[in-house]
C-alpha cells in the first residue's frame, strides 16, 4: 500500500499542477478587469518637473534638436495617401516573402506558409522630424526619426503533420532613425540612381503574436528573447555602416559615364568637288560624337587636292553606343573667312559591332535630311576605319567612399594616365560691374574654359574636360580662374576677374579622387567646387 500510495500522489500531484499552469495561463490571459477609468488629461503648466521628464520621450525630435526639420505636411500626405499605400505595401510583400518562404519551409518539414489576411491597418506611421545633409557630392542625405503604432490585420496559417494553425500578428510598433541617401544625383528622372538605407541605431519593434486566440508573447521570458533576436538579426543586416542598397536607375546610361572608346582613322578621301578658283581644295576632317560636349577632333588641313590622304588616327570616348553616332564633316579650308563644308556623313554606334575593325566607305553628303534632292549630286567620298572597345566591368574601380572612378582608356600612354577635370559650381561671387561667370583653367599651357552663365552669383556648370598624359603631374598645379563677361557691347570694364586658386595635383594621383570646394583668392566670399581625377589603366 506504501509503494501504491507514492505512486497515486505522485501521479495527482504531476496532474494538479499542469492543471494549475493551464488554468492560471488561460486565467492571466482572457481575465482582465471590467473597471476602466479614462485617463485625466492635465495641462502641461500644472506638471512637476518629474512628470514632465518622463514625457520627453514622446516630444517630437523637431522639438528637441533645432538640426531636424518638422515635416507635417510629409505626415499629412501619408495619412491622405494610406488607404492605397497599404494595399501596394502588402502586394509588394506579398511578392517578395513568398518565394523566400517557399524555399525555406522544407528546411523545417513544414508544408506551406501563407497569408490568410495582410493588412497594414488604418493608423499610419508618423514622422517626428527629419535631418537633411548636404556634401559637396552629388547626393542627398536624410535622416528621418520613423514611428509607427499601427492596428495590423495579419494573419499566417501554416500547414504541418495536418494542422493549419492560424497566427494572429497584433498591437505592432515600430520606432526607428534610419539614414536614407539618394545618389549620385543625375539629370534623369527620377534624378537619383540608386536608394541607399541604413539604420543609425537599433530600431524598436513590438507586437504581440496570437495562437488559437491566446496571447504566447505572454509567455514568461519569450517577449524578451524575441525583442533580443529581432534587434540582433535586424542590426546584422543594416545597421551602420552596412547598408541596403535599392537600385533604380543604371548609373552609366544616367550619369553618361564613359563605356568604352571608339578608335577612328581618318585614311583618305576621293574625288571631291572643286572649291578654289583654280580648280582644287584645301580639305580636311571633323569628327565629334553626338550628345557629347567636347570639342571636334580635327585632321591635317592638305592643300590644294581633290583627293588627299591623311591616315591620322583619333580616339572618341563613348558614353552611349545606342545613342550615339558618329559625326564626320569634311571642310575646305580658307585662310580668310568662313570655311566651306564640302560634305558630311553621320554612323550610328549600334551598327559597329564591339572589339571587330570596320573599314568603311561613306559617301558624302549635303545633309542628312533624305527627302533633300541635292543629297543625290555626287560629293565625293570619304575612307575610314572604326574599331569601338567597350570598358569592361572590372576597369571601374571604386574609391572607399564607394564613388566610381573609371579607367584610362585603351590607347593612354604607359606609364601615363587621363586627367578629369569636372567643374561643378560656384558661390557667392561678386564682381564690381557684372556678375556673368565662367571659368577659365590653364594646365601645362593649354587653356579651356567653361560656358558662361548670365547673371548668376551662384553659377553650375558640371563640365567635364579631359587631358591625356604621358607621365603623372605629380609636381603640376592647375590653375582656375573665374571670369566675368559683360554681356554689353562696349570697351568700359569688358571683362573682370572675380577670383582664382591654384591646386596641386600630387593628392589627386595619390587618392585617384578629389572632390572639394576651394575658397577663390582675391574673393570676398567666392568659392569654386572642382572634382579631379587620376585614371591609369592598370
Amino acid at each position: 500500500m506504501g509503494i501504491l500510495s507514492t505512486i497515486l500522489g505522485a501521479f495527482g500531484f504531476g496532474i494538479g499542477v499542469n492543471i494549475g499552469l493551464v488554468m492560471g495561463y488561460y486565467f492571466f490571459i482572457y481575465f482582465q478587469t471590467s473597471h476602466v477609468e479614462d485617463p485625466k488629461v492635465r495641462p502641461l503648466v500644472e506638471k512637476d518637473s518629474k512628470s514632465l521628464q518622463e514625457m520627453l520621450p514622446e516630444i517630437p525630435m523637431w522639438v528637441k534638436n533645432p538640426d531636424h526639420d518638422r515635416v507635417d505636411w510629409l505626415n499629412r500626405f501619408i495619412e491622405l495617401m494610406w488607404p492605397y499605400l497599404d494595399k501596394a505595401i502588402c502586394n509588394t510583400v506579398k511578392t517578395i516573402a513568398e518565394p523566400i518562404i517557399k524555399e525555406q519551409i522544407p528546411k523545417y518539414k513544414i508544408n506551406a506558409v501563407e497569408f490568410d489576411t495582410l493588412s497594414l491597418g488604418t493608423l499610419p506611421p508618423t514622422f517626428q522630424g527629419m535631418k537633411v545633409y548636404t556634401t559637396d557630392d552629388k547626393e542627398l542625405i536624410m535622416e528621418p526619426s520613423f514611428k509607427w503604432a499601427g492596428n495590423p490585420n495579419i494573419h499566417v496559417a501554416v500547414k504541418a503533420f495536418g494542422l493549419r494553425p492560424t497566427v494572429q500578428v497584433v498591437d505592432l510598433q515600430v520606432f526607428a532613425s534610419p539614414r536614407i541617401t539618394l545618389k549620385p544625383l543625375v539629370p534623369s528622372f527620377p534624378c537619383f540612381c540608386q536608394i541607399v538605407v541604413s539604420l543609425m541605431e537599433k530600431p524598436h519593434v513590438d507586437f504581440g503574436l496570437k495562437l488559437l486566440g491566446a496571447d504566447i508573447m505572454s509567455i514568461p521570458g519569450l517577449y524578451r528573447f524575441a525583442q533580443e533576436q529581432i534587434k540582433t538579426q535586424v542590426g546584422n543586416m543594416y545597421l551602420w555602416p552596412k547598408t541596403l542598397v535599392v537600385p533604380v536607375l543604371d548609373p552609366a546610361k544616367a550619369m553618361k559615364r564613359p563605356v568604352g572608346i571608339l578608335n577612328v582613322k581618318v585614311v583618305r578621301a576621293m574625288k571631291l568637288n572643286k572649291k578654289d578658283f583654280m580648280g582644287g581644295a584645301d580639305p580636311y576632317v571633323k569628327l565629334k560624337l553626338t550628345e557629347d560636349k567636347l570639342p571636334s577632333k580635327k585632321t591635317d588641313v592638305k592643300h590644294k587636292t581633290l583627293n588627299p590622304e591623311w591616315n591620322q588616327e583619333f580616339s572618341l570616348i563613348v558614353k552611349d553606343p545606342e545613342s550615339q553616332a558618329l559625326e564626320i564633316l569634311v571642310y575646305d579650308w580658307e585662310q580668310v573667312g568662313k570655311h566651306d563644308k564640302m560634305g558630311m556623313n553621320v554612323v550610328p554606334l549600334k551598327e559597329i559591332t564591339p572589339d571587330e575593325e570596320k573599314v568603311m566607305t561613306l559617301q558624302l553628303l549635303k545633309n542628312m535630311d533624305p527627302n533633300d534632292a541635292q543629297n543625290e549630286k555626287s560629293r565625293g567620298q570619304l575612307v575610314i576605319e572604326l574599331m569601338y572597345k567597350p570598358f569592361k566591368d572590372d576597369q571601374v574601380p571604386a574609391d572607399g567612399d564607394g564613388n566610381i572612378i573609371e579607367k584610362a582608356p585603351e590607347g593612354t600612354p604607359e606609364g601615363g594616365g587621363l586627367l578629369v577635370v569636372i567643374i561643378h559650381l560656384a558661390e557667392d561671387l561678386e564682381g564690381k560691374h557684372h556678375t556673368n561667370p565662367s571659368v577659365r583653367m590653364l594646365f601645362r599651357g593649354e587653356e579651356k574654359r567653361t560656358k558662361l552663365v548670365k547673371k548668376n552669383r551662384d553659377p553650375r556648370w558640371d563640365e567635364e574636360f579631359t587631358f591625356t598624359l604621358e607621365e603623372p603631374p605629380t609636381n603640376d598645379k592647375m590653375h582656375f580662374e573665374v571670369v566675368s563677361t559683360s554681356s554689353r557691347m562696349g570697351l568700359i570694364h569688358p571683362k573682370e576677374t572675380l577670383g582664382y586658386v591654384e591646386i596641386r595635383l600630387a593628392d589627386v594621383v595619390s587618392n585617384k579622387r578629389i572632390n572639394e570646394k576651394y575658397n577663390l583668392i582675391d574673393s570676398r566670399n567666392g568659392k569654386l567646387q572642382v572634382e579631379l581625377q587620376w585614371r591609369t589603366s592598370s
